[in-house]
């Protein structure tokens, strides 16, 4: 199978390491091939957005000796994994941000990324379990299920009160079957122009299970199912369940994302040459008649030999519009047809009491109105932790994705706090010392029939790469994955236009783990 950054082949042929994860069928894709590093007076690059993938980009390019500016129009790094410092109603000092976020180990580039400060990624802390709660009293779990496919879909299947041997047998197995081989860019093809509750339906996935499990993915995307492409849940049940045996217990930061992550990889970065400007947006950016790109920032405008494009498809449809000489007609055409999900909010408890003992780090719910889960953060969280203990209360955070955009804010943070009291009684009546509410919408949406409209890596600018979430390829990855895996690929098309050596990345299998599957799965397509 060839991808977007080389050719991919098996992990068993070219040798293990612990770091890449314990799925033997994980996939290699080498970087293209050059001299290990460019020339002292080498080319200088504008990563234009500090969230994951355009920190993965700076720092494949800064450590092949490319000159590399930083531009984050935030105060800080991480993008959608950013902190910033609050001071509490009690005076304590504490970190809040845009909420949580589940570091799978399926996530190689990503976790690679973090190795260069951490190479035993000593600051993540996996979670034993996170339990799927329905309000009609069914609870599912992870921790016991196996990691390797089929396996995994068996114990499931064995274990869950909500997916049963009958529910098992009511599916239409031949509607079902891509779920079995599940390759990239086939599996949009095949499903992009159906929603994922309307493929849901078509196989007959029982609806409990279907609230408890497939939701779960759907709505990591901050989108309702209605709307969400079929293509994109499918690929997240490859990735996460069928695909892999990597497992679907997951770590978290054992610091607030700050601490953990981002200043320590600022130092590394800064240590390799690279100028991080945040708090300053990029307003505009134009190709020159010498073969670069003029980028203007405050007012001031530098030329670079080359320029990465690491934003929000918000903040990437603005600098295209205002940058009238970037890419072509088509191009930017494409770019502003990209659609931003729906609004988000994560509200950050401080209480007074603590919830009981026996609550896990992070319960996904359903049935619960808005709320689609709860983290008990001193479970996890080193700062919670230190706080708890101080003080003898809790600290919670709360999710809602997929809010209307026409709802009542204020009224939308009380009913998710009474949503919570629904869940954990316990808390009923107590105190708020503080609580701070963050409302986003800066999220792709990965709409019925939108592929096509997805920017890829390359553009018809060979100066100009995009990186993200947002961005198309043809690997199997998603979320924090994709941003990481995008920002890999862009710093290895500039450099391989230099001739050198890109970056060496990780894939789950391209294609599904069983032979006779696939065979049934390409039968049942025809």
């Amino acid at each position: 199978m060839r991808g977007s950054g080389g050719i991919v082949t098996s992990g068993r042929e070219h040798g293990r390491s612990a770091r890449h994860g314990r799925d033997r069928r994980a996939e290699r894709v080498p970087g293209p091939p050059g001299r290990d590093r460019a020339a002292s007076d080498g080319p200088g690059v504008a990563v234009i957005g500090g969230g994951i993938a355009g920190l993965c980009a700076a720092t494949a390019l800064a450590e092949r000796g490319v000159r590399v500016t930083l531009y984050e129009r935030e105060g800080s790094l991480g993008g959608r994994l950013a902190g910033w410092p609050v001071r509490l109603a009690d005076g304590s000092a504490a970190t809040m941000s845009r909420g949580f976020h589940a570091f799978f180990p399926q996530y190689y580039n990503l976790r690679g990324l973090l190795r260069r400060v951490d190479p035993g990624l000593d600051m993540l802390r996996r979670l034993p379990d996170y339990p799927l709660h329905h309000r009609s009293g069914l609870r599912d779990s992870f921790a016991r299920v196996p990691r390797t496919p089929p396996w995994s879909a068996l114990g499931f299947v064995a274990l869950s009160p909500t997916f049963t041997w009958r529910d098992l047998a009511r599916m239409r197995p031949g509607a079902a079957l891509p779920l079995l081989d599940v390759r990239v860019p086939q599996v949009y093809e095949r499903l992009d122009r159906i929603s994922a509750a309307d493929f849901l339906s078509r196989i007959r996935f029982p609806d409990a299970a279907r609230h408890l499990a497939f939701e779960v993915f759907s709505r990591s995307f901050f989108a309702d199912p209605q709307e969400l492409s079929a293509a994109e849940l499918v690929l997240m049940f490859h990735i996460y369940f069928l695909g892999s045996s990597e497992g679907l217990l997951f770590d978290v930061p054992a610091e607030p994302f700050p601490q953990a992550l981002w200043h320590p990889l600022g130092r590394y970065l800064a240590g390799h040459g690279v100028r991080v400007r945040t708090g300053t947006e990029v307003t505009q950016a134009e190709p020159t008649a010498d073969g670069g790109v003029h980028v203007v920032a405050e007012g001031a405008g530098r030329r670079f030999d080359a320029v990465v494009l690491a934003l929000d498809p918000g903040g990437l449809r603005q600098l295209v519009a205002k940058s009238n000489e970037l890419g072509d007609p088509s191009w930017r055409a494409r770019i502003g047809r990209l659609r931003t999900a729906p609004p988000f909010l994560v509200s950050r408890l401080w209480l007074d009491r603590r919830v009981r003992a026996d609550r896990p780090g992070f319960l996904g719910t359903s049935g619960f109105g808005s709320l689609d889960n709860v983290s008990v953060l001193e479970r996890w969280e080193g700062e919670a932790a230190r706080w708890s203990a101080r003080t003898g209360g809790s600290v919670l955070e709360l999710h809602a994705y997929a809010v209307a955009p026409e709802a009542d804010r204020a009224r939308e943070q009380r009913r998710l706090v009474d949503q919570l009291h629904a869940v954990y009684p316990e808390l009923h009546g107590s105190r708020s010392i503080d609580q701070r509410h963050e409302w986003r919408a800066d999220c792709p949406l990965f709409p019925v029939g939108g592929f096509g409209d997805r920017p890829t890596v390359h553009t018809p600018d060979p100066r100009v790469v995009v990186a993200g979430d947002v961005v198309r390829t043809h690997f199997p990855v998603a979320l924090m994955e994709r941003a990481a895996t995008t920002g890999f690929l862009a710093a290895n098309a500039l450099l391989a236009r230099w001739g050198v050596r890109g970056q060496t990345l990780w894939t789950v299998p391209g294609r599904g783990r069983s032979a006779p599957l696939r065979w049934a799965a390409r039968l049942a397509d025809r």
